[in-house]
Parts: C-alpha cells; structure tokens; sequence
C-alpha cells in the first residue's frame, strides 16, 4: 500500500475489512490527480502475501460520496491532447484497478455521486447506498462523456440505462438506481455504515481464496473499450464548448451563483 494518504483515511472497521473514506468534504471529495493515483496505489497493493484485508468499502466524508472530476483539474488540461490522454490514462487505471483488486470492493454511497462517483460506483463489486444518495452523470453539462461510464455502464445496468445517463445528465434516486442494477442494497442513511460493514465482515469471514477466485472470475475481460473511450473522450476535452462550459462554471462558483 502507499505509505500516506492525502485523499483518503484509512480504518478498520471489522478484522479484515478496511475502510477507505474520501477526505475531501469541503470539495465534496472532488476527483483530482492525486485521488486518481492514490486510489490504484491502495487497490494494487491488496492481496499482497501476508495482507491480512479480505473486503474492502469506500464511502465519502461528508454529505457526499464524490462529485466526480475536479472542475479545476478540467482548467488544468487546457483541452491540450497530450495533457487529457496520459489524464484520462489514469482515471480509468484507477477506475480498473478497483474491478481487478485481489479482494470485493464495496461501495458505501452516501449522498452525491456524480460524474466519477457514479463511475467508482460501477467500478466496485457491490454497491450499498443510503437513500439520501443520488447518481448521475453530469459529464454532458460541461461537453464531455462519461468515458469510463459508457464502457462500463452497458454491462452493469444495460445499454438504456446507460444512455438515459449518460445523455442527459439527469440524476436518479437511489431507489431508482436499485432497478436500474447500479445499487444491490437501499438503507437508511444511518445504517449505511454498519450494513456496509455487516457485509464486508460476512465476506471477509469466507475462505478467502475462493473469495478471490470469484471476483476474478467475474470481472475477467473487464479491460476492453477503454482505449476507444480514452481517445473520443480526450478530443472532447479539446473542443470550444467543453472549455467555455468549464469557465461559465468556474465564474459562477466564484459569485457564489
């Protein structure tokens, strides 16, 4: 595992399931370069010889899961391709390396998950939410696609699903995203916590091998699509629209409007 954390704390809930909880409240645990490689960091180094975590959850501090992708990232890019490629490289390895992670990744979805908080959701094995939670892809609002979501999304929650989502920009409750196939699981808000946990224990509980081999097994061919995505998504990056979306946002943030 990485040595320190700035995104994400650490805890341990139940003997062997670690807690992974974003730690960026104030940004609504916004998605930037260093979540990005943080999260793939922890991922890889589950299921090391002697690593005594067999499940694992992700939740948000705060009234959030994620807002997804760092409107001030966006700005960084510049909509230059050679920034938004190795970029979007590195959201759908961090994105992946939860699918291929040695051990069940389960999403503990506390209030928004936009953008990339949907994504993640996708990305985990399971996912709980607490009714106050609500999905969305808001990627269409600043020009963009949900590039990892529209990988993803197809195999998880069907092609209509998928497009409704992605092509709108809608949000959907958490009861909707549980018919949708997104969500296993609805709980009041403050049982999410201690159900999240009740499962990761009753897994962590199993013999963990045969754990692994079944997610494994599950999430085999999981890899496909992304380089198509990566390159449609980085030319959106580059487009008038996408970079005048950013600024109108960016301003209104700033007025407080």
């Amino acid at each position: 595992m990485t040595a320190e954390l700035t995104r994400f704390t650490r805890s341990e809930p139940h003997p062997g399931v670690l807690q992974l909880t974003m730690s960026r409240p104030e940004k609504l645990n916004a998605m930037d370069q260093a979540w990005f490689r943080e999260l793939r960091e922890v991922m890889d180094g589950l299921g090391d010889e002697g690593d005594e975590v067999r499940a694992v959850i992700i939740t948000g501090a705060g009234r959030a899961f994620s807002a997804g992708g760092d409107i001030d990232m966006f700005a960084g890019l510049d909509g230059d391709v050679h920034r938004t490629r190795p970029h979007l490289r590195r959201v759908y390895d961090a994105f992946h390396a939860v699918e291929r992670c040695a051990v069940p990744v389960i999403a503990a979805v506390n209030g928004l998950a936009y953008g990339g908080g949907t994504e993640l959701a996708l990305a985990c094995d399971v996912v709980l939410a607490g009714r106050s939670a609500r999905f969305a892809f808001k990627e269409p609002s600043v020009g963009l696609m949900p590039g990892f979501g529209v990988v993803r999304g197809p195999a998880v929650m069907g092609r209509h699903w998928t497009r409704y989502l992605a092509l709108s920009g809608r949000d959907v409750d958490a009861e909707r995203a549980e018919r949708a196939g997104v969500v296993q699981e609805v709980h009041p808000d403050e049982s999410l916590l201690p159900e999240a946990v009740s499962l990761a224990s009753e897994i962590a509980s199993h013999p963990a091998l045969a754990v692994r081999c079944a997610k494994a097994f599950i999430n085999r061919d999981t890899g496909g699509g992304f380089n198509e995505s990566v390159e449609a998504t980085a030319l959106l990056f580059g487009t008038e629209e996408h970079r005048d979306a950013v600024k109108a946002f960016r301003e209104s943030r700033a007025s407080g409007t």
